[in-house]
């Protein structure tokens, strides 16, 4: 490919990235899109596939410091961390802690339920430019706590969901049974979470946006942008085959690979990874109507196209460490609980949430120049979020001001 020049240049397709590379050529610029890998087959593939907008609560909590023994040590916990991981990254692990402090959880909570009220707005015209509606079903979500200690234990949390608008009705069990009469597990309560949507095949919905963004002009290159400079009057990208190309801005959409594109000052920032992983039922999609997520034990099970999917816990380690089979020997486990004997998974994965020690993302300017723009770090709700947040970097790269306040997810916070 020559040198053509770019209004923009997009590093990273995944459901951030895409979002952000179709709402800058629906608006009519000149846009590329960089990723060595099929677009959406990563991160964006492997999630829960909830369009989570009632997700305001941060991991960080002030319980994790009376939590954290049971956390570490129980062989039923959602949370695996790697020791010598955390010994090498004592900056972010401390940083993180920090932002578990009361008054910090209020203000994330604050921000991303503010961000999370836009995400419709941002997502909805997508599905519809890509005609990805038959992709989406609108039947609520479910929150289940088996004991009464763990949902009295979330109640503060519950609160400052309402707080911030989210709409739930408290569910007995009969209640929840009555909803998804196969599930098996004790129940004490349960939230049933109004108006949300889940997808069933989120790559699908990332490659129909890929076609329409073609359709509409916009160029793919499935090649990695290994390193950028910037200008006064733009952005040079360097790739993985040696070709420079050339773009009067660029935006960082690679997630938890967003900090090894060197000269963007990304590399620069405190960007972790939470490894994820889900295993797959195929035969028992099924078994539910709707996500139904298992509070206790952190995981959903939500009903795809392609099967069951039993989706999350949290491994704090490096991204190059191994396999981890202890988790999903662990949701095999916790989820012929849910369901009784299902039988052994048809499939597992592993993918990498890109996580900030304060949970929330990072979306503005780079401290290197305005021409680069960052969008990464949205954890567990990057699914939810992409699409506003393209809405917002295509504002950026116009020189408007974001349509909403994003002000707490300035680079410049750290």
């Amino acid at each position: 490919m020559s040198k053509t020049d770019f209004d923009l240049i997009v590093a990273g397709a995944g459901i951030v990235g895409i979002s952000t590379a179709l709402w800058a050529q629906k608006e009519g610029l000149k846009t590329l899109i960089c990723d060595p890998a099929p677009p959406g087959s990563g991160t964006t593939y492997g999630s829960a596939c909830t369009i989570a907008t009632y997700a305001c609560i941060p991991v960080n909590s002030p319980t994790i410091f009376s939590a954290l023994p049971h956390l570490l040590t129980s062989k039923d916990s959602p949370l695996s961390f790697n020791l010598a991981h955390g010994l090498k990254n004592p900056r972010w692990m401390l940083s993180f802690l920090d932002n578990c402090r009361p008054s910090r959880v209020k203000h994330i909570t604050q921000a991303l339920g503010g961000f999370l009220r836009h995400a419709d707005s941002g997502l909805d015209p997508l599905i519809a430019e890509a005609d990805a509606q038959d992709l989406i079903v609108s039947n609520d979500c479910l929150y289940v706590w088996s004991s009464r200690t763990g949902f009295e234990n979330a109640a503060t949390s519950n609160a400052m969901r309402a707080e911030q608008g989210v709409e739930l009705d408290e569910l007995g069990p009969d209640d929840i049974r009555s909803l998804e009469p196969n599930l098996q597990q004790a129940m004490h309560r349960g939230l049933r979470f109004k108006g949300a949507r889940h997808i069933t095949n989120p790559q699908e919905l990332v490659h129909r946006m890929q076609l329409r963004f073609e359709a509409l002009g916009g160029t793919y290159l499935p090649q990695k942008i290994d390193r950028t400079k910037a200008d006064d009057t733009g952005v040079t990208a360097y790739l993985g085959d040696g070709t420079q190309i050339r773009g009067k801005h660029l935006a960082i959409t690679a997630g938890a690979h967003s900090g090894l594109i060197k000269g963007s000052g990304a590399e620069h920032l405190p960007l972790g990874t939470e490894r994820g992983y889900h295993i797959l039922y195929r035969n028992h999609g099924a078994s539910i109507s709707r996500p139904v997520g298992w509070a206790e034990a952190g995981f959903y099970a939500t009903p795809m196209a392609e099967g069951l999917r039993i989706a999350g816990t949290v491994e704090i380690n490096a991204v190059e460490a191994p396999f981890n089979t202890n988790r999903t020997e662990y949701l095999r486990r916790k989820s012929h609980e849910m369901f009784g004997d299902i039988g052994p998974p048809d499939a597992t994965w592993l993918g990498y949430r890109p996580t900030l020690p304060d949970a929330l993302p990072v979306i503005g300017y780079s401290s290197q120049s305005r021409r680069i723009i960052f969008a990464f770090g949205h954890q567990h709700i990057g699914l939810t979020l992409g699409g506003v947040t393209g809405r917002i970097v295509t504002d950026l790269v116009q020189g408007r001001t974001s349509f909403c306040d994003i002000d707490s997810f300035s680079p410049q916070r750290f």
